[in-house]
């Protein structure tokens, strides 16, 4: 999720939103600041702040260094800053007056001896040794699970962030507990023949360095603005009435998601209105217990233990069943006030329904009897063709020999005078027609049940 996403030039700049570095595409807008001071007049230049913001690693690290140069840098620019035993090349996210507040919004002051400093603007020698350093980050990263792997240490590796100019790489992991890397940092110098630097970080910083589409469709509020990671737990939740299921509250991380706390502020001093001490109040049908609190409507939800049907209360009435509960009085009943759902009822239709005058059982005989007349039928043809099958075999037979019995009127037909089928037929299989002046012998029919077999 870098610049990569809509292209980069030369000089690191995106090609396609030519907004230096500030466009809403993929990493463009990480970690992104709005300079709304940057069109405003200043009377003394010279007392300008001489502090720019630099990000490095596509925007998921920033760092504050002094510009001793007499360039006058702007947002977008890439410059060469001091770094470990070298340089690093990062790009300028922030100019001028906006940078000190920042400053002060971080605790970190302007004149401080240990901030590094701008070298130059970066060549295009600089941002070629970057391109190639950069292009052995994945394969060290690799490389670097395998090695942990084979020393058996319960970490994982995350993100290996390599100098600008290849003498120093910083490993980023995430551990449970302390892990013993002596032997491994000695492993990854002799490897990678640079200068190791370790950094353990939780699963939220490492879904900030990762990226990704959260369940409100937009990108992850760590790895767009998100810098301050304040603790979460499931009072937060409680709170703003919200049902503890742990696949729906937690996010990409695992953790607890990060605005659970942006309205709890707003539920707070929301809640404020509400009386104390009244969890359980005293009614002629027994206790009425609090089960939830609707602070858009100011109502206070009970139940009573032999209903399950919920009782929204006004704040009006809860406070006079407390104050009657103190003075030992019991009222009749919670007497709660009707909620609306606030949607428009439907009116009826002035249309005839058609459809839904036709019975389904007419429909379901019609396709009943269909059905079983095309299993029928389909019967019939098999059963049919079989039978003919079968008498034009015995025909054949009886052709070729005389008649023991009464003809059949098949047979006879075929036989009558005048009609040379049968003598055709025979004389064709090699046979000799049967004389017409012998004398038919009666009999029965003869039995062809071993030609069968």
């Amino acid at each position: 999720m870098g610049c990569s996403n809509c292209g980069t030039t030369k000089d690191g700049k995106p090609s396609g939103c030519k907004s230096n570095g500030g466009c809403s595409s993929g990493g463009c807008n990480r970690l992104n600041v709005h300079d709304w001071l940057a069109n405003l007049p200043f009377s003394d230049p010279e007392s300008g702040c001489r502090v720019i913001e630099v990000s490095f690693n596509n925007g998921s690290r920033k760092d504050f260094c002094r510009n001793t140069t007499t360039h006058l840098f702007e947002k977008g620019d890439m410059v060469t800053i001091e770094g470990v035993s070298g340089f690093d090349v990062g790009m300028v996210t922030l100019t001028g007056e906006i940078v000190r507040l920042q400053m002060k919004k971080k605790g970190l002051e302007e004149n401080n001896p240990d901030m590094k400093k701008v070298l130059r603007r970066a060549s295009d020698k600089d941002l070629e040794i970057m391109q190639q350093n950069k292009g052995r980050e994945k394969a060290a990263l690799v490389r670097s699970r395998a090695i942990a792997r084979q020393l058996k240490l319960d970490m994982k590796m995350s993100e290996v962030e390599i100098q600008a100019d290849g003498r120093k790489a910083t490993f980023f992991y995430i551990a449970d507990d302390r892990v013993d890397f002596r032997e491994l940092i000695k492993i990854f110098a002799g490897e990678f023949r640079l200068k190791v630097e370790m950094r353990q970080i939780g699963a939220r910083q490492e879904a900030a360095k990762v990226g990704g589409i959260g369940s409100c469709g937009r990108e992850l509020c760590c790895s767009t603005w998100l810098s301050d990671f304040k603790s979460v737990n499931t009072t937060a939740a409680r709170y703003q009435n919200l049902s503890i299921n742990q696949s729906k509250l937690s996010g990409q991380c695992g953790r607890l998601k990060c605005c659970l706390n942006y309205e709890l502020d707003t539920y707070l001093d929301a809640l404020q209105g509400f009386p104390d001490n009244v969890d359980t109040l005293q009614v002629a049908k027994g206790t009425a217990i609090l089960i939830k609190k609707d602070i858009f409507k100011n109502l206070m939800w009970y139940v009573l233990p032999d209903s399950s049907k919920q009782f929204p209360l006004t704040i009006e009435r809860v406070r006079k069943i407390r104050q009657l509960n103190q003075q030992n009085t019991i009222p009749e009943s919670l007497e709660p006030v009707e909620v609306s759902t606030g949607k428009p009822k439907e009116e009826a239709s002035g249309f005839v329904d058609l459809v839904g005058q036709i019975s389904l059982k007419t429909l379901e005989k019609a396709d009943r009897k269909k059905r079983h007349g095309q299993q029928n039928q389909n019967r019939d043809n098999r059963g049919g063709g079989g039978r003919d099958n079968r008498n034009q075999r015995d025909n054949r037979n009886n052709r070729g020999t005389p008649d023991r019995g009464a003809p059949d009127k098949g047979v006879a037909d075929k036989g009558a005078p005048g009609k040379n089928a049968p003598d055709k037929v025979s004389s064709e299989r090699g046979g000799t027609p049967p004389s017409k002046d012998k004398d038919v012998k009666k009999g029965p029919p003869p039995h062809n049940r071993h030609r069968r077999r």
